[in-house]
């Protein structure tokens, strides 16, 4: 993961490349580790998310509060940590990439089922 942030910005609204960095852990391939790759990484999770909860929740961001922004960037950085594993799972090891996909890939559908419930998000407008 010894990526260095030269000349690129965060471009995602969700989530930041660290963030991903974090979830996609040791080891994983320093090209889809790179900026330009978690930025694209980034751009789909978001796209996906907002199609899967039927909200575009991209162009309302900055009104939502701290909890919802938290949920989005949970299955953002989750699924975009899940894009830069799978680009090489021969770099971390099958079974321990296998691993880590499960377990992002379930936090991320967790998160997009929250985010779909409408109880779940009349308790997070209200807090």
């Amino acid at each position: 993961m010894g990526n260095l942030y030269l000349a690129m910005a965060d471009e995602g609204i969700f989530c930041t490349t660290a963030e991903v960095l974090r979830k996609a852990g040791a080891n994983a391939s320093a090209t889809s580790t790179a900026e330009a790759y978690t930025n694209d990484f980034v751009a789909q999770a978001e796209s996906f998310i907002n199609n899967a909860v039927r909200y575009n929740f991209s162009d309302n961001y900055s009104t939502l509060n701290a909890d919802t922004r938290d949920i989005l960037k949970e299955a953002a950085s989750n699924l975009a940590a899940i894009y830069c594993i799978l680009y090489d799972m021969d770099a971390i090891g099958i079974n321990e990439a296998e691993n880590r996909i499960t377990i992002l890939r379930d936090r991320a559908n967790w998160a997009i089922k929250l985010l779909q419930d409408k109880k779940s998000q009349d308790f997070l407008n209200g807090s």
